[in-house]
């Protein structure tokens, strides 16, 4: 069953990779969403797909890379999907 996931991940996680990391936890999982910087220095993701691998794609958002410091990851299921075709970084 497809399902959808909003992420808001705070800590340390601009400018050091964090979103091309996404990118491929995304990729890896067979997930369709984006990734982007917010204006408040956070990261905003959006994952749709099979609710199994956005929950596995969930976790290793969690756990992060070196180079990040999570500080937190708060997710919010929505019911609505955009149907995406492809995961992207925006800019």
């Amino acid at each position: 069953m497809k399902a959808r996931a909003h992420l808001f991940i705070t800590g340390k996680v601009q400018g050091v990779g964090y979103r091309v990391y996404v990118s491929e936890v995304a990729l890896s999982t067979g997930l369709t969403g984006y990734v982007m910087n917010t204006h408040s220095a956070h990261i905003e993701a959006v994952f749709e797909g099979e609710k199994e691998a956005i929950e596995t794609a969930i976790k290793k958002c969690t756990e992060g890379i070196p180079s990040a410091a999570i500080k937190s990851v708060r997710v919010k299921w929505e019911s609505h999907l955009e149907d995406y075709t492809a995961f992207m970084i925006r800019y």
